[in-house]
């Protein structure tokens, strides 16, 4: 039988808060300089010292150079999502929403970028694409608000009914999962780095770099798809309460319909993210209705 203990020190290895300071701060400074790099060959471009990028527009507007660090913040994100993971099933559902929120206000920076000005603000494809982004920002800042609020009203207002030893084990189940999560997304990250490398062309960049987050975000996605699952089986061995089957199943719902957000564009992609979080919003709202009648009885 494996040592749970060892997890428990992978654990306090990989995703300690002393851990995450650290990466916190590496992050911050790589998405710094990540950003002053991509600023110096637009200016290298736009002067003519560099001619490598002179068919990709992602080197020709300054404001293009935000879309950099917002990709290292999101790998951050990826990673307080993991780190979250063994807390209440809520918060971990949140950061989901958050890494797709901030994936949608990255995308604002492109569009900002790629903006042509003219009375025809409705026939030209890029501000309409820029004008749906940010729509759908405000309405997903908002949503999550309420969730949030939600979910801080609904532990701070419920006990549970689950014994202490039972909470203990079920949190120590999902720090085994969150401890086995981090080489898998380190195992993705690279592979879909590595196919961008070989993959990837100066004339071509713009295209090739939104597939591979595409690529990246995708399969991280379809993991977490398979983690919700799990965690949902597991929760059966400590409550059969109907109310959080439902809730817990919803959430599920949710993901997917993250994921396949990845796999369309335009006006669509934007409706399926709200539709997901929506969809969330909706299910913890009645599963809290559900709860307080429960306490009335």
């Amino acid at each position: 039988m494996v040592n749970l203990l060892s997890y428990e020190k992978l654990y306090n290895v990989a995703l300690s808060e002393k851990v995450k300071l650290k990466i916190e701060k590496s992050i911050l400074v790589i998405a710094m300089l990540s950003f002053l790099l991509h600023l110096a060959l637009i200016y290298l471009k736009r002067y003519d010292l560099l001619n490598i990028f002179e068919d990709s527009n992602f080197f020709d507007n300054p404001i293009a150079a935000i879309y950099t660090p917002f990709s290292f913040i999101l790998v951050y994100e990826v990673y307080l999502l993991i780190f979250y993971l063994p807390r209440s099933i809520t918060t971990y559902i949140t950061k989901q929403y958050e890494i797709i929120t901030l994936i949608v206000i990255r995308r604002i920076f492109k569009d900002l970028s790629n903006l042509e000005l003219s009375s025809n603000w409705f026939d030209i494809k890029n501000d309409i694409a820029f004008t749906y982004d940010i729509i759908t920002a405000l309405i997903l800042f908002f949503m999550i608000y309420v969730f949030s609020y939600l979910r801080e009203n609904l532990e701070n207002n419920v006990k549970t009914h689950v014994d202490v030893p039972q909470i203990k084990q079920f949190i120590k189940i999902k720090k085994i999962m969150a401890t086995m999560l981090i080489p898998i997304f380190v195992f993705i990250g690279i592979l879909t780095f590595g196919r961008w490398l070989m993959d990837a062309a100066p004339e071509n960049l713009s295209a090739t770099l939104k597939d591979v987050n595409s690529l990246f975000f995708d399969e991280f996605f379809a993991v977490l798809i398979i983690v919700d699952v799990l965690l949902l089986l597991v929760s059966f061995f400590y409550t059969d309460q109907f109310h959080k089957v439902i809730r817990n199943s919803g959430f599920i719902i949710s993901t997917i319909l993250i994921r396949m957000s990845f796999s369309v564009e335009g006006v669509l992609n934007n409706i399926l993210i709200f539709a997901s979080i929506a969809f969330g919003l909706g299910i913890l709202w009645i599963h809290n209705k559900f709860v307080k009648n429960l306490k009335l009885e």
